[in-house]
């Protein structure tokens, strides 16, 4: 059995097209032994118009964009893409595998071609499981800086490369030192699959306790913030008429108010001060959070911003 890791680098990508300009692979045996590596650099028939997620800031590729007009095409190299990844006794693997299959997909119906079929497997994904954290991607850089792993990012076969490399270092880790099939079975992760145009996620065992964990704890907040929210129906009639806050009105940042024993004690302290509620953080006079929030919502606020500490201090709250 042979490994297949593969980078792609596109020219421009949008939600219907996706013109790739670089397939970079490293092909090795199950010991991480190069059998090839190459950067098979494609003409995509059109500019290079490279943006970040947000649409802005330009991405720079290591090439030189004048000499693509005078590669092959996608087209042309097809016969030998598909070789390599349809290959039967090969498993594919990437990094973030499932962007560069879908540049695959859109590749394939832009020349009329037929549907790539073939398992993936992914580094990210892998790492992900092994460090037992689904909260966020993490990207190529960051995991080969964490594993010691050198390389020139956006150059395909260099990302091809690196990721061969993150893949090793994983298997031969301490307490690891086995095969990437080995890896893979042992954190019960499932391939990703293209076929027929459809392309199925990767996942895995620990992804499903993840999410069933992170829909408790949806849940919990849901029970907690109508609870909170009930409360502060009820206490708002003994408000009192005098008192430090006469007349101010105060809001709780939204993780203030989901810890519950807190929350209420110094809401029941804001209003036995004469002060009113109300959860719309832009109106309020005095703006309740915990030391080191941020976000849209702060940066909303008009008026005063206290910790909880301090409005406890504020309020003889112990």
């Amino acid at each position: 059995m042979k490994y297949l890791f593969f980078d792609i680098e596109c020219s421009v990508v949008s939600k219907n097209a996706a013109k790739i300009c670089a397939f970079g692979y490293c092909l090795t045996d199950e010991k991480f032994h190069i059998l090839e590596k190459e950067d098979l650099l494609i003409n995509p028939q059109g500019g290079f118009h490279l943006t970040d997620r947000k649409g802005t800031q330009g991405l720079v590729l290591p090439y030189e964009y004048a000499k693509f007009k005078s590669y092959p095409t996608f087209l042309q190299h097809a016969d030998k893409i598909y070789a390599l990844l349809e290959d039967q006794d090969t498993l594919v693997v990437g990094h973030a595998t499932m962007n560069d299959v879908k540049y695959l997909n859109l590749e394939s119906k832009r020349f009329h071609l037929p549907s790539f079929q073939f398992d993936f497997a992914d580094t990210q994904f892998l790492y992900m499981n092994r460090i037992g954290d689904f909260s966020r991607q993490f990207g190529l850089g960051v995991i080969a800086q964490q594993l010691g792993v050198e390389f020139v990012a956006h150059r395909a076969v260099d990302d091809a490369y690196a990721t061969m490399r993150i893949a090793e270092a994983m298997c031969r880790s301490e307490g690891e030192n086995v095969t990437l099939f080995d890896l893979i079975k042992k954190y019960e992760i499932q391939p990703g699959r293209i076929e027929n145009y459809e392309i199925t996620l990767t996942t895995s065992k620990g992804l499903e306790l993840y999410r069933i964990e992170q829909e408790k704890r949806k849940e919990a907040r849901e029970k907690a913030k109508v609870e909170f929210y009930r409360f502060a129906d009820r206490e708002k009639r003994k408000r009192a008429k005098q008192g430090l806050l006469k007349n101010q009105t105060v809001c709780f940042s939204h993780p203030l108010e989901l810890e519950l024993p807190l929350s209420k004690k110094l809401l029941s302290a804001a209003f036995a001060q004469g002060a009113f509620f109300t959860s719309h953080a832009e109106t309020c006079d005095l703006y309740v959070c915990f030391e080191g929030e941020g976000g849209p919502r702060l940066k909303s606020v008009t008026g005063k911003v206290l910790t909880a500490e301090e409005f406890s201090a504020y309020l003889g709250v112990e």
